[in-house]
């Protein structure tokens, strides 16, 4: 696993900390074991792009994912983020009609949301692999570990920070974010199955950038298209 994207950045501290544990050395082991034998996505050299595209000092919103996208080319270490040229995946979709309907945007035709990251939005997965086709399959192996770590320390360390939690799995990270410093924007999953529920017509957008302006942080510019 290729770590070497956390030596000149302001994540260095935590990460020295975190690469310490126990649970980090059998983690990297057995992903690396199970390239051998799977294919396994994202590629090694993009398993991190949440950290290495949002510095800590940079990060202003932190957006919840579960596990990467388990199709080919899809996954490339943004949360609900696909590469160049494939097709959205009907989340992504539903999260462009969201952002449509809520700031009056184009819908994009490109599902890369790195201009999002390099703003300051953690798009971050919290688990960072998974095996083709087999989606959570990566789920109890360490990695909660250390991506709930890094949402601790962004919240301890960070003021007005926004958390997009969409969907039961996201919310249940409440628990590590201070609500008396930070902003939930807590809904229903923009996936077929609940977006209707709740995602659509949440406003997370447009919410955000109340809170950031109201805070005196620049905002975020959500404009792909």
């Amino acid at each position: 696993m290729d770590i070497s994207i956390f030596q000149n950045s302001d994540w260095r501290t935590w990460f020295e900390h975190e690469s310490s544990r126990e649970y980090f050395s059998e983690l990297v082991n057995l992903v690396d074991n199970e390239r051998k034998t799977h294919i396994i996505y994202p590629k090694e050299e993009a398993v991190f792009t949440a950290f290495r595209l949002c510095g800590f000092n940079q990060a202003k919103v932190v957006l919840i994912g579960q596990d990467p996208y388990h199709g080919e080319g899809q996954a490339h270490g943004l949360s609900f983020s696909v590469q160049a040229g494939v097709n959205f995946p009907p989340s992504l979709q539903n999260i462009f009609k969201e952002l449509s309907s809520d700031m009056g945007f184009v819908v994009p035709s490109c599902g890369d949301l790195s201009k999002w990251a390099k703003q300051g939005v953690m798009l971050l997965n919290s688990i960072l692999s998974v095996r083709q086709g087999s989606p959570a399959s990566h789920k109890n192996i360490g990695w909660q570990y250390f991506t709930d770590s890094a949402i601790q320390y962004l919240s301890f360390h960070k003021q007005h920070l926004v958390f997009i939690l969409w969907g039961n799995y996201a919310q249940s990270k409440r628990s590590l974010i201070d609500t008396s410093k930070h902003l939930i924007i807590a809904s229903a999953h923009p996936s077929p199955l609940s977006a209707y529920q709740g995602f659509f017509g949440s406003r997370p957008f447009s919410r955000t950038n109340e809170f950031l302006r109201q805070n005196n942080i620049t905002e975020i510019d959500w404009n792909l298209a």
